[in-house]
């Protein structure tokens, strides 16, 4: 069984790396953490640092997870990325962290939550911090 974990330093990154190792402990399983920057950009704060990802494992595996880290730069919209390492994984769950946004917002700039909610042909668990 393998979990997929959508992963931003941020809480909501945060909080769906913590519902992303419980769900691989509960699934007796492995967690693939997928933090992936845009390609061609020169800084991405969707990128974890070192020891961030060093932590991050540290954590997993007090947890007794095994933890594989992906941070291959990726084209084209993440969510679409998500969907398809994902399915190279055979993840049998998405794990995503939830922000709070207004509908105005998700109505003008779209949400990449919800694209992936839509689009993965697995389940989704959504967690807000």
């Amino acid at each position: 069984m393998t979990v997929l974990v959508a992963y931003v330093p941020t809480p909501e990154g945060d909080a769906a790396f913590t519902a992303a190792v419980e769900e691989a402990g509960r699934r007796g399983g492995r967690l693939v953490l997928l933090n992936t920057p845009r390609e061609g950009a020169p800084i991405s704060a969707a990128m974890a640092d070192e020891d961030a990802v060093r932590a991050l494992v540290a954590r997993a595996s007090a947890a007794g997870v095994d933890v594989e880290v992906y941070q291959e730069a990726h084209a084209g919209d993440v969510a679409d990325e998500v969907v398809r390492v994902a399915g190279a994984v055979d993840a049998q769950v998405i794990v995503i962290g939830l922000r709070r946004r207004s509908p105005v917002g998700k109505l003008l700039m779209g949400s990449t939550a919800q694209r992936i909610l839509l689009d993965a042909d697995r389940p989704v668990l959504a967690v807000k911090p």
